[in-house]
């Protein structure tokens, strides 16, 4: 009987214990938010994939926040990519315009 007990309590440990937020999923989303000269976009998707990897792993909290994370920092790269399309475009016609004049 008392090894029943222990045995049960063992099995059901992991739905005991309290789950917490994970700290990876905290700072995906807030690098998402935050973007910080875009590096923050591209730390925001990486901390955003191994939040979610240790959540399943862990059984924590925070899914949602690495989730926006993860695509709060995809919008940030590609606002990048566009800036810097843009800028290259516009020193592009700079140039060309002063070499024609």
């Amino acid at each position: 009987m008392i090894v029943r007990l222990w045995e049960d309590r063992e099995q059901l440990q992991p739905y005991l214990q309290q789950q917490g937020t994970n700290g990876f999923a905290i700072a995906s989303m807030v690098l998402g938010i935050v973007w910080i000269y875009w590096i923050g976009s591209v730390l925001a998707i990486v901390f955003g994939f191994i939040a979610r990897s240790q959540i399943r792993q862990r059984n924590q909290g925070g899914d949602g926040m690495a989730i926006a994370g993860i695509v709060l920092g995809i919008v940030g790269v590609v606002i990048a990519i566009i800036v810097i399309i843009v800028a290259i475009a516009a020193t592009n016609e700079v140039n060309h315009h002063f070499q024609v004049n």
